[in-house]
């Protein structure tokens, strides 16, 4: 479904830049016509500046370094070139292009699942998939829906796609969720809790740029799920309150003083949980950093058996 809104969104913003520029030229007006058609396809650049400035504006008394501003404007063009990839090119029209895989010697090999945030699908992940596959590592990406539902919907497709690692590798899976879709692993966790057995059924989670403690942003929130990850909203009281204690320390967090869509920046952090600010990046640029990507390697890779709770 998302990737068909997208589709439909990118294409029809480049018809609309198109026929702008295509009516001015025709009137004489070159200007209007390159300055109108800019402002169609760019426009995001500047929703996004407005978010860089509140972020900035709202960061309080966040025990978090305040970004400088070279640091806000590197961001935010890393999140300027970093948004149309992800939204109008690997979401719309790339997100099947690299398939989940249980290859046949997945069995006592540690699997990844991934986890997608709000307005997202498995495209996010892209270049992981691909690096995971030629790897050989057990890997699922999931697809949250409905869109614009209740996390709490999300709770059965991640309980499959656990189930199914699990089953296929015999291991618990190391979990990686961007922004929302931490907050949907951990609403999974918190009902589906670990194996009667009392054995992990998450190796560790990794989570970027996850509203942990809600956001700021969400205040303008209009969907169901946007409207949880309010900050102080019943919703993640609830979830808080549903958690055994000493589960944050299964947490690696990463999270950003620039991150334009959490802030302030420290509702990205959990107690306990290995908290990891990165310097001057932003909300979906995040995904693509390195050092998530190594954090991941550490987890996976054969080697001692590390403490997982």
């Amino acid at each position: 479904m998302l990737a068909r809104l997208q589709q439909v969104t990118t294409l029809g913003g480049l018809l609309l830049a198109a026929l702008w520029a295509w009516a001015f030229v025709r009137t004489g007006h070159p200007g209007w016509a390159a300055g109108g058609a800019l402002l169609i396809v760019a426009g995001y650049a500047l929703v996004l500046a407005l978010e860089f400035a509140l972020l900035h504006r709202v960061h309080g008394d966040d025990p978090t370094p305040r970004a400088t501003p070279a640091q806000l404007l590197r961001a935010w063009w890393g999140e300027v070139r970093a948004a149309p990839v992800v939204f109008c090119w690997r979401q719309p029209f790339r997100s099947r292009r690299h398939p989940d895989s249980l290859p046949d010697a997945a069995a006592a090999r540690r699997g990844v699942l991934l986890v997608h945030g709000f307005v997202c699908n498995r495209g996010l992940w892209n270049r992981w998939l691909a690096r995971l596959r030629e790897a050989g590592v057990p890997v699922l990406a999931v697809n949250l829906e409905p869109v614009f539902g209740s996390i709490d919907d999300y709770v059965p497709r991640i309980e499959a796609a656990v189930r199914q690692l699990h089953e296929r590798t015999g291991l618990a899976p190391v979990v990686v969720a961007h922004s929302m879709g931490g907050l949907a692993l951990r609403r999974w966790w918190a009902g589906q809790g670990d194996d009667t057995s009392g054995a992990a059924r998450v190796h560790h989670a990794i989570t970027l740029g996850t509203p942990h403690h809600g956001t700021w942003l969400a205040r303008f929130a209009l969907t169901p799920n946007a409207r949880q990850m309010r900050r102080g909203s019943a919703w993640l009281r609830a979830l808080a309150a549903r958690e055994p204690a000493g589960r944050g320390a299964r947490f690696t967090c990463f999270y950003s003083h620039c991150d334009n869509i959490v802030f302030p920046p420290a509702t990205a952090t959990l107690p306990e949980a290995d908290n990891r600010h990165l310097p001057g990046v932003a909300h979906v640029h995040m995904a693509d950093r390195p050092e998530p990507w190594q954090e991941l390697l550490r987890w996976i890779t054969p080697g001692p058996q590390r403490p997982v709770g």
